[in-house]
Order: C-alpha cells, then sequence, then structure tokens
C-alpha cells in the first residue's frame, strides 16, 4: 500500500508541475493562442493544479475527497476575491499574489474550475486510480 502511494505521490507531483508550466505558458503565450484558449486556459489549468496539489498531499484518501477538498479550495479562493480588505488587496497586485488569490470574482471562473478539475478527477480516476499497475 504505501508503495503505491508513494507511487502516486510521484504522478501528482508531476501533475502539478506540468499544469504549472502550462499555466504560465498560457499566461506567457497568450496572443499566440487562440482567443478561447488565451481566455479560459489558465483558470483550467490552475484548477488542475489545485486538484493534483491536493491529491499529493492526501494521496491515501479517494479520488472522490480529492475532488471534493479541491472544488472547494477552488471555490474558496474565488469568493475571497469579493472580499477587499488594504492587506489581502497589497498581496494581490504582486504576481505570486495575482495568481493564487486572483483578482475580482467572476462567476465563469467557477465553471472553469469545474472544468479544469473535473478533468484531472477523470485523469486521475480512470488512469491513476484504477491502474492494473497502481
Amino acid at each position: 500500500m504505501n508503495k503505491q502511494i508513494n507511487r502516486g505521490r510521484v504522478i501528482y507531483f508531476l501533475g502539478v508541475c506540468i499544469a504549472v508550466i502550462f499555466g504560465l505558458a498560457s499566461r506567457s503565450y497568450a496572443e499566440q493562442l487562440p482567443v478561447f484558449l488565451a481566455k479560459n486556459a489558465g483558470d483550467v489549468l490552475w484548477a488542475i493544479m489545485v486538484y493534483f496539489g491536493c491529491r499529493l498531499l492526501f494521496a491515501s484518501y479517494s479520488v472522490h475527497f480529492g475532488l471534493v477538498i479541491s472544488l472547494l479550495f477552488c471555490f474558496g479562493i474565488e469568493c475571497s476575491q469579493l472580499y477587499h480588505a488594504n492587506w489581502i488587496n497589497s498581496i494581490r497586485q504582486n504576481t505570486i499574489g495575482a495568481l493564487i488569490l486572483g483578482k475580482g470574482f467572476l462567476v465563469i471562473d467557477l465553471i472553469r474550475y469545474m472544468t479544469g478539475i473535473g478533468i484531472a478527477y477523470l485523469l486521475d480516476f480512470f488512469i491513476v486510480s484504477n491502474s492494473s499497475n497502481y
């Protein structure tokens, strides 16, 4: 069992890294992407990163637990954007703070997060968690 969890953690870590690389690239090269991808890919990839990060931290828990925790986290971050105290706005002014906390609440972001988490969950469920090698 422990060997399976460690293998899963390696896969989830790689998932986080890949999502971060593609997410940052989608922001850096947005003008070279189709408009639909430029507008949506970053948030979808951020949610994929969150899902794999949750699975990395909670590898011994079920994929369903990872789904719920990552949705709660993403929705919590998005809803926190309705709060505009000076201290949190100053965090949002730097690049890392803006990437993690966002800047303004958008309902469409919730749909993007559900899409990203859904993609990651399906990849996890069908490829990682139910793999005969895992």
